[in-house]
């Protein structure tokens, strides 16, 4: 069920009947030449609208601008700060308890988003909203590294299988050796044990961290498959769970 297709009344019965919210939360940021701006929310869209369709879950209208300011070198990123997209998804979460439905899962395709979605999850806890962050390349963790020859990375050879699987029509094959020359071998810069970059552009020319050359459609249908049967497993699991199991612990005696 997608929110924003229904009209009022049938929101009124999908909202009654569901017993989960999907949240899509990704990013528009770069991802080196070779993959599109939108990567990060065009992937938790799938996976969350997958994993409703599968769930009978709610599936809620997708944030698609996050935390990304340490991409801003690069044309076309987008960025809110933190306790910004904080106070927006509180708001989502809000109004949608104030229909009735008060679980929820911030389905994240981005990994800068989520310190701020984890303190929103946990302020929404204490006034009875209980949602949860869920951050797929973890929870799929396992399969990704059985798929995947290089590792995963920014804009590597994980995020160019996905979208090569979603969207096709947006990969851009030709520059992959253009992104692999000039990929970082992992994020950041050291010195002496201390993290010394800020922004991506520090320690990556093109974007890159992982090359994108050992991807594929087959791998990034894999890794999806994987995402979105433990959302899956994960939504039905909250559908169930008492609200008094969710509920912060009392104090101490």
């Amino acid at each position: 069920m997608e929110l924003a297709n229904l009209t009022w009344p049938e929101a009124k019965e999908a909202i009654a009947r569901a017993k989960v919210a999907l949240l899509p939360v990704g990013s528009t940021e770069q991802h080196g030449p070779h993959l599109p701006l939108g990567t990060d929310h065009l992937t938790a869209t799938w996976i969350a609208r997958e994993a409703a369709r599968r769930g009978d879950f709610l599936l809620l209208p997708t944030v698609s601008v996050g935390v990304s300011p340490h991409h801003r070198q690069f044309w076309g990123t987008l960025w809110v700060e933190p306790e910004v997209l904080m106070a927006y998804v509180m708001g989502i979460a809000r109004s949608l308890a104030y229909h009735g439905l008060r679980k929820m899962v911030f389905v994240n395709g981005h990994g800068g988003n989520t310190p701020a979605l984890t303190d929103a999850a946990r302020r929404l806890r204490d006034e009875g909203i209980f949602a949860f962050v869920y951050v797929w390349w973890r929870a799929a963790e396992e399969e990704i590294r059985k798929a995947l020859e290089d590792g995963g990375g920014h804009a590597g050879e994980m995020e160019a299988s996905v979208v090569w699987h979603i969207a096709p029509e947006l990969v851009r094959p030709e520059k992959f050796p253009e992104a692999a020359a000039q990929a970082a071998p992992a994020w950041g810069k050291r010195v002496h044990g201390v993290e010394v970059s800020y922004d991506t552009i520090d320690f990556a020319a093109v974007g890159c961290v992982g090359a994108p050359t050992n991807a594929s459609p087959e791998k990034g249908k894999a890794i999806l498959e994987a995402a979105v049967d433990k959302l899956l497993q994960f939504g039905k699991w909250l559908a169930e769970a008492p609200p008094g199991d969710l509920s912060p612990k009392p104090h101490r005696p």
